[in-house]
């Protein structure tokens, strides 16, 4: 069977273009909302969904994400709810959808039925933040739902030939040191570790960690296959709460860095 996230790195890659990735956390401001969010991040140019699974102790998000997980937390979310709402969200958008979770809530699931149900509702990748790729988990569905997997700017060069040796989807490589958040700048070290990674995979390689403007994206669409900006979305979702606006307000903000990623054709 053909993952999503495939199908649509390829045909980006035959139009030269980056995937716009934009990451939201599963049931904040609601889950309800959630299903809306999504919907209107596919409107607003999104080419694949990262969605947080909420967490206590997210470790390595920065104050953003982790106020995304606390109001989601409180606002009732689980992740057996939250698999139902991505169910939900896939019957009403095509975009391939990625887990981004830490390991203890798909412990506490349970690993065989965890995998079971999240392909049952529709996702396409999963992102384990704190499982060494030599701790990962056998399964019949490892061809089904890809493991993505991150590099940092500190992992030696043999470190990423075995993480890219376990990656399948794409690799997601984390721009900075420390934990998620906006910056006015990006690090100047991203050409070159992207040079690196490159030539130990073929898979997608996608940026991530600090991008948050129109301007920024546009730049590091030129060098990767793939931009995520997460922690300015989920800041505008927090900062709208239940404004009945929300969804319009959204689309405003996230349309225009969609539209600087794609505005970025390779080699021209």
């Amino acid at each position: 069977m053909t993952n999503r996230i495939d199908e649509k790195f390829t045909a980006l890659k035959r139009d030269n273009r980056s995937a716009f990735i934009v990451y939201i956390t599963g049931g904040d401001p609601s889950l309800e909302r959630t299903i809306e969010i999504a919907a209107t991040l596919e409107r607003a140019g999104a080419d694949v969904l990262e969605i947080g699974v909420p967490f206590s102790d997210p470790l390595a998000d920065g104050i953003a994400n982790q106020l995304g997980a606390q109001r989601a937390l409180q606002a009732g979310a689980t992740l057996p709810k939250l698999l139902y709402t991505i169910s939900l969200i896939r019957s009403r958008i095509s975009l391939p959808i990625v887990l981004y979770s830490y390991l203890n809530p798909i412990f506490q699931y349970g690993f065989p039925q965890f995998e079971e149900d999240a392909l049952a509702a529709g996702v396409d990748g999963i992102l384990f933040l704190d499982l060494p790729p030599e701790e990962g988990i056998d399964s019949s569905h490892a061809h089904r739902i890809h493991r993505i997997r991150l590099i940092a700017p500190t992992t030696p060069e043999e470190r990423i030939r075995s993480i890219t040796g376990h990656a399948s989807g794409f690799v997601y490589y984390v721009s900075r040191e420390g934990v998620t958040g906006e910056r006015d700048d990006l690090a100047g070290s991203i050409p070159e570790r992207l040079g690196q990674i490159r030539k130990h995979t073929t898979l997608p390689v996608v940026v991530g960690f600090g991008i948050s403007s129109p301007a920024q994206a546009a730049q590091v669409a030129a060098w990767a296959d793939g931009v995520v900006v997460g922690s300015a979305i989920v800041r505008k979702i927090g900062e709208l709460g239940k404004d009945p606006g929300l969804s319009q307000k959204l689309l405003d903000f996230v349309t225009p860095i969609g539209d600087a990623v794609h505005s970025v054709v390779k080699g021209t």
